[in-house]
């Protein structure tokens, strides 16, 4: 038997001096070990959050989305998923599985291969914060021996703590409470049971195994971690089936417009953006992105989701209006069943916005089309159509008809798909509360992920005609009145006059004139004319000071005649702080989007003070002035260019069309004294949007659309009449109206007759007596040069 015996004496030989080198490595390794503080003072990288005012997540920035969650506050479910799907024995073992560990040795052997570990938790932990995912015996040598340390400085709970906030788990979340958001846009305590497995699932391939990123393999490993559950005695049998039989319902990401799943952010892209730029401004980029720092901003989810779908159906209105333009792009689409893998790609580099989804046709006639995404085909016929059909006609252009190949547009509607495109036009809306200038709402385009470019606070436009309650404005503090009489007939003025360098004829919109016209009409129906000659009267020099009274920059509104037809630059920004001095009774507050500022700890580290109106904030024009403002305002409303507005049914609005020269901008400034906001729509390179697409028709149905959320529930207030304003009869009785009680009530008197020379009559009427030096244009051409 001795044959047997020295075999064994050596095996046992061998394996002594094996252990013992071991031991010996280990002994040597023992003191090199990390140490264990960034486990013990567990500071994890926590992003910068942004809400909104009543508490809804608006975004996040950081390179790792993750939320803290402590141990008591895991969901039962969650724990026994995870000891089930990772390590069943977790509480029992000292951080180490030796038969785990043997059965992943002897197979790793016999497939030569390194593909299994045998991994405990506690040593995934001692991975995920030291070690490197190299495959190598020495690195699982230290994983071993970290895992131990780790069991004797940590508790259980705490070790499974850590892993629960730590491991990355795919789409940038790290840890289970951000993953429950973001794969199911709800906290980790109110997940499923379903939910759970499914997360629990995810640690072995988290990026290729996600359900937004793999759908199916999301589901094959949620069906594994409840069968495991249900071989442990977690779950029971009627448990294990009700879990699988649950539908998936995915918050975020491609699928979740798959599905038809809205996800729980707010539309907020462009604000936030400018949150995120004032944070590092002023703590840095490290702070900013991995301290936890959280922003309350001013807006609210309801008012903010109103104007992102206002601005975003007055854009596709307008769109509509202007027709079908054919495919975004032709792709080459042999006869047969195409490649789809190149047909997926081609619809991944095109994107989707929002609703607006994109899509290849496969096959398309007058009747109906099929297109291809995602792996579906859908039909789209009826309806659907209605839109595209010019350019689903066989004598349709080549270059844009729809056909086999076209990559397209679709969104869903209540009765199904329909062909549609993405606007070639952007817009703006901004809302800010007149008071203290607290951003109600902020759209800065028609969609952040295809331009980023904000049009709230960086598109310098001419504001046209919503520019011209300023000049009015000026001119209340020069003598007029609302019933004060102008001229609106045709004028021209010669090159180097007080209208600028090149010689003018400016006209109404509609090049038609009333004669003799009151203020209060000639702004509620947007004349030219009558503007342009009271800022003549009362100087344009002066009323370019005046208005940077409203926050407007003097340096954008060159001291020309043209500067009365909006001709100068502003942004919504800078119009809606304009016009919440008109609204607060005529103080000047300035915009502002943050509310407060914590840090990862909930401590409040920053706070905005804004100016109040009425409180801290300066006066900058007279209260009557902003009072008779409001009233020439609120009949642009009643019976003006802004008349649409009265589908609102409420009688404290006021505000302003604008439309610039050759419809190239259109905007609508409104307010009630508690709300001011802007619309504007355009195109990114100013052009022409098209015959009459003014302020009234393309800007006011977004404001309205808003506004409508914005108002709801809130009763009808006014701005209290100050002291100081009389009212006369104007228009030969016919009406009275207002005026500053320290002035003479406004001349009524009409245009000169034959024997009424046209010098006197305009001397009397404006202010300018008998033998004064002429200005440099004679009265005669400035009055009657017709053309």
């Amino acid at each position: 038997m001795r044959w047997l015996f020295y075999p064994f004496v050596a095996l046992l030989a061998l394996a002594t001096i094996g252990l013992a080198t071991l031991a010996v490595i280990c002994l040597l390794a023992w003191p090199n070990l990390p140490a264990l503080d960034v486990l013990i003072d567990y500071k994890p990288r926590i992003p910068m959050r942004v809400y909104t005012a009543d508490g809804h997540l608006i975004t996040e920035f950081g390179e790792e989305r993750r939320t803290v969650v402590r141990i008591q506050n895991v969901p039962n479910y969650l724990r026994l998923a995870l000891l089930a799907a990772e390590d069943e024995n977790f509480y029992d073992h000292m951080g180490i599985d030796f038969i785990g560990i043997t059965r992943a040795f002897i197979n790793n052997l016999r497939t030569d291969s390194r593909g299994q570990g045998g991994s405990t938790i506690t040593m995934q932990v001692a991975r995920n914060f030291f070690l490197t995912r190299e495959r190598s015996y020495n690195r699982k040598l230290y994983e071993i021996l970290l895992a131990l340390k780790i069991e004797n400085n940590l508790t259980k709970d705490q070790i499974l703590e850590l892993y629960i906030n730590q491991i990355f788990l795919g789409q940038r979340a790290y840890g289970f409470s951000a993953a429950a958001r973001i794969y199911f846009g709800k906290p980790l305590d109110k997940l499923t049971l379903a939910e759970n497995a499914m997360l629990a699932g995810l640690p072995q391939a988290p990026s290729n195994a996600n359900p937004i990123t793999n759908k199916a393999l999301a589901q094959q490993r949620q069906r594994y971690v409840l069968r495991r559950m249900l071989e442990a005695g977690f779950i029971t049998e009627i448990q294990y089936k009700q879990a699988l039989d649950e539908p998936l319902r995915i918050a975020s990401g491609a699928a979740a417009r798959e599905a038809g799943i809205v996800g729980t952010l707010v539309h907020a892209e462009y604000l936030a953006e400018i949150v995120r730029q004032i944070a590092i401004e002023q703590f840095g980029e490290e702070t900013s992105y991995q301290s936890g720092l959280k922003i309350i901003t001013t807006i609210t989810r309801a008012e903010q989701e109103a104007a992102y779908a206002a601005l975003r159906k007055g854009v596709m209105d307008y769109d509509r209006r202007h027709g079908y333009r054919g495919a975004e792009k032709m792709l080459s689409l042999p006869s047969g069943t195409p490649k789809y893998g190149t047909l997926n790609a081609e619809i991944a580099l095109a994107r989707d916005y929002g609703d607006l989804l994109a899509a290849v046709v496969l096959d398309a006639s007058p009747k109906e089309v099929t297109v291809y995404r995602n792996g579906k085909t859908h039909s789209i016929s009826g309806d659907g159509l209605r839109f595209a059909a010019p350019l689903l006609r066989e004598r349709a252009p080549k270059s844009r008809q729809i056909r086999r190949g076209a990559l397209v547009r679709v969104r869903r509607t209540s009765q199904g798909l329909e062909l549609t495109q993405l606007p070639d036009a952007e817009a703006a809306l901004l809302s800010i509360d007149s008071k203290t200038g607290a951003v109600r709402a902020l759209i800065g385009g028609f969609d952040f992920n295809r331009r980023k470019f904000n049009n709230v606070t960086q598109a310098e436009r001419q504001p046209g005609s919503s520019f011209k309650p300023f000049i009015y404005s000026a001119s209340l503090e020069k003598g007029y009145a609302p019933g004060s009489l102008v001229l609106d007939e045709p004028l021209s003025y010669p090159a180097g006059s007080i209208a600028g360098e090149d010689s003018w004829a400016p006209r109404n919109y509609d090049n038609k004139y009333s004669g003799t016209i009151t203020l209060r009409d000639a702004l509620a129906h947007s004349k030219n004319i009558p503007a342009i000659r009271v800022l003549e009267d009362i100087n344009p020099s002066y009323a370019q000071q005046y208005i940077g009274r409203f926050g407007f920059d003097a340096a954008h509104h060159p001291p020309y005649l043209a500067m009365a037809l909006g001709t100068g630059s502003v942004t919504p920004w800078e119009m809606a702080s304009a016009y919440a001095v008109f609204s607060n009774g005529g103080y000047r507050v300035n915009p502002y989007i943050i509310k407060e500022i914590r840090d990862g700890n909930d401590k409040l580290i920053a706070r905005t003070k804004p100016l109040v109106a009425g409180e801290n904030a300066k006066r900058v024009i007279d209260a009557r002035n902003a009072w008779v403002m409001t009233s020439l305002l609120q009949d642009v409303v009643r019976r003006g260019t802004a008349a649409r507005a009265r589908s609102l049914n409420r009688s404290d609005l006021a505000g302003k069309t604008g439309t610039t020269n050759d419809f190239v901008d259109a905007w609508f400034c409104g307010y009630n004294p508690k709300v001011v906001a802007v619309s504007w729509i355009g195109f990114p390179i100013p052009r022409n949007l098209g015959r009459g697409e003014t302020g009234g028709t393309a800007a006011l149905p977004i404001w309205i659309d808003y506004m409508r959320t914005a108002l709801a529930g809130t009763p009808e207030t006014a701005l209290p009449r100050p002291s100081g304003i009389a009212t006369a009869k104007v228009l030969d009785g016919n009406r009275e109206d207002f005026y500053y009680a320290e002035n003479q009530p406004p001349e009524q008197r009409l245009p000169p007759s034959a024997d009424d020379p046209a010098e006197d009559w305009f001397s009397r009427l404006f202010g300018v007596p008998q033998g004064s030096p002429q200005p440099r244009v004679p009265v005669e051409e400035r009055l009657f040069n017709y053309h």
